[in-house]
């Protein structure tokens, strides 16, 4: 089920100002992020963001470096002043600062990490390697921890979105995106020649001699091009119904023949009774490879997917290879982050909310979740009345519209309910790839217990340290960590200007998605349900229609054009969130004027409308827009 994420940009611009207000409210902005010598309607990225890049050069650690980045880096080192401080003192055996404690440990040493080599997951590989028949694969795929032929995962049912569901969806490639495997541009092809050496490589590194790896490598990649081009492009994979096909076990087996599916179920403690087979080509090409391809074949590949997911776990040297292809050839990163910032994004990973709940308590105080609960409040109601000013969609359309927004369910800051990590066990006995495997063997048998269960509308989808948002179409619901609800997105002593501009337009972004090309098709129950009228939605997809060629026309390097069907929803979303958030603004304005500040008007657009419109050609593409 696709959950919609505020992107990862790196923007650093805000509509900025401020209000008459007592003395410890401020501007907020920094001038220094800026280059007020440029002209906002000629080049708005260097007006807005021309400091920031000279002060923030672009290190071999990073790809990017915008306000996510530095929120996201400050954010770590929050995290590992409270991680560290665990890691230091005993704690109780089986207390969650125990856990914490000592899986950071085990993460930060490094000599026991390169003693180990590549010895614990031996036992893991001798598991593929007795393989004796094609019969035997599927209790091992539900039992390994590696992403192997295709995945499943328990969510809402979005015909039915107050019952979880199981579901499958296509994986098993270790470059992920299917082009890599299937683009002839010259580029391509060298990725794919870097990573066919870089398995090489990897099987060494795990104890093949170098004939046996490059064969199993070849292998490997043959089989993964083989799920790649079964698999959907991601268009296809924007449509809700089009990824959607419920059935019972037994149609399952019927359809989908030559596969187990009650061994691998039983392995993956999925107890179910249905299922949805979201995207059945790539199962079924899956269940085709096993049984057609060369079955020792099929063990180098299931090994490789087994060595993919350990890498990150295991010696130095295993890792540094790993960051070789991923890092550098398909992140762009010269540099891999610090040891330490791996070990937090891990621990943080494995035990988010019993980090959060240390995190919310020293970072994100009741006055500000007060607020930013406020800020919510006025964004939805903004977001009502430009529905109400729309000529071209009727009042019944408007009416069902309103019922969906009324019925957002807001989350802010951390969850009412914390998760309970009694029955994971750390033992700093074992090796970090072993607790890893006892950490993941722990989320899959607490998403698939969701199997018996309601969707839980009080489950977040994100840790409360998180630095992003999301909306949730089967729940609808907006969420935003207390993370993200930090300078530069949100600031307790800066003015509404400042906010509105700033985490008024993330808030503004989510609300959005709820009625994007995607969210739209939703009902406020969360179900896939048209509650438009046959008219409307036309109107709306001929707006739609105008942003997704706008976008099919943008050049990003020579020769190469933006895919505005792929990138439609957050285009929506991206512009829905600024007009909103700046008709939320002007609305505060009203009740209690802004004044100038440090040279800049609380709202640029009423001052120079020509440099707004210059910005805003694409105003009419969507319904939350005028």
């Amino acid at each position: 089920m696709k959950r919609f994420y505020l992107p990862i940009l790196a923007l650093t611009f805000m509509t900025v100002g401020c209000k008459e207000k007592p003395a410890e409210q401020n501007a907020g902005i920094k001038l220094s992020n800026m280059d007020q010598t440029a002209v906002p309607g000629e080049d708005f990225y260097q007006y807005a963001c021309g400091g920031w890049m000279e002060q923030y050069p672009l290190t071999a650690e990073y790809s990017r470096f915008g306000s996510f980045d530095k929120l996201a880096e400050d954010n770590r080192e929050q995290l590992k002043g409270l991680i560290e401080e665990m890691a230091m003192t005993t704690h109780a055996q089986g207390s969650v600062e125990q856990k914490i404690g000592d899986l950071y440990n085990i993460a930060m040493d490094l000599d026991r990490l390169n003693s180990e080599g590549a010895t614990p997951i031996q036992g893991d590989l001798q598991r593929i390697n007795d393989i004796t028949s094609v019969q035997e694969i599927p209790a091992l795929m539900g039992d390994l921890n590696a992403d192997l032929f295709f995945a499943t995962y328990v969510d809402a049912d979005i015909m039915d979105s107050k019952k979880n569901l199981l579901q499958t969806y296509q994986s098993g490639t270790g470059m992920g995106e299917r082009d890599y495997y299937l683009d002839v541009d010259d580029t391509m092809k060298k990725i794919r020649e870097e990573y066919l050496s870089h398995m090489t490589r990897m099987f060494e590194l795990a104890g093949y001699n170098a004939d046996d790896a490059k064969r199993a490598a070849v292998a490997s990649m043959r089989i993964e091009t083989r799920l790649a081009k079964a698999q959907y492009d991601n268009v296809k994979l924007r449509d809700p119904m089009g990824n959607y096909n419920k059935m019972t076990i037994d149609q399952l087996k019927n359809d989908y023949p030559n596969f187990n599916w009650d061994a691998y179920l039983q392995a993956a403690g999925a107890n179910v009774a249905e299922i949805s087979v979201s995207q059945p080509e790539p199962v079924k090409e899956a269940i085709a490879i096993m049984n057609d391809e060369n079955l020792d074949d099929v063990k180098s590949y299931m090994a490789w997917r087994l060595i993919d997911a350990s890498a990150p776990y295991l010696s130095e040297a295993i890792g540094e290879e790993n960051f070789s292809f991923y890092g550098k050839v398909i992140s762009g990163k010269e540099e891999q982050s610090p040891r330490w910032k791996r070990a937090v994004a891990v621990t943080d990973g494995s035990l988010g909310e019993a980090v959060g709940q240390v995190y919310v308590e020293k970072y994100f105080s009741p006055q500000a979740k007060a607020r930013m609960e406020q800020l919510v409040d006025n964004l939805l109601q903004a977001y009502g009345e430009r529905i109400d000013k729309l000529e071209w969609m009727s009042d019944s359309t408007k009416a069902m519209a309103h019922e969906k927004l009324g019925t957002f369910y807001v989350k802010v800051g951390y969850p009412n309910k914390w998760r309970d990590y009694t029955s994971l066990e750390i033992d700093p006995s074992l090796s970090y790839w072993e607790n890893i495997k006892r950490v993941n063997k722990f989320n899959q048998d607490y998403m698939m217990a969701k199997t018996s269960k309601p969707v839980d509308r009080d489950e977040w989808y994100m840790t409360p340290q998180t630095v992003n948002a999301y909306y949730n179409p089967t729940t609808n619901e907006i969420c935003f960590p207390a993370g993200i609800l930090q300078y530069p997105f949100f600031d307790m002593n800066a003015d509404d200007a400042f906010n509105y501009g700033a985490i008024g337009v993330v808030i503004a972004h989510e609300v959005t998605h709820g009625f994007d090309d995607q969210g739209c098709q939703f009902d406020k129950y969360g179900n896939l349900s048209n509650w438009w009228t046959e008219s409307d939605k036309n109107n709306f997809d001929n707006r739609a229609n105008v942003m997704r060629t706008y976008f099919d026309h943008i050049e990003v390097a020579p020769g190469l054009f933006a895919d505005g069907s792929f990138t439609l929803g957050e285009n929506i979303a991206d512009h829905g969130g600024l007009q909103v958030s700046l008709h939320a603004l002007h609305n505060a304005h009203k009740i209690s004027p802004m004044i100038d500040m440090e040279g800049l008007t609380p709202d640029r657009s009423e001052e120079h409308p020509s440099e707004l419109q210059s910005h805003s050609a694409l105003s009419s593409a969507v319904f939350c827009l005028k």
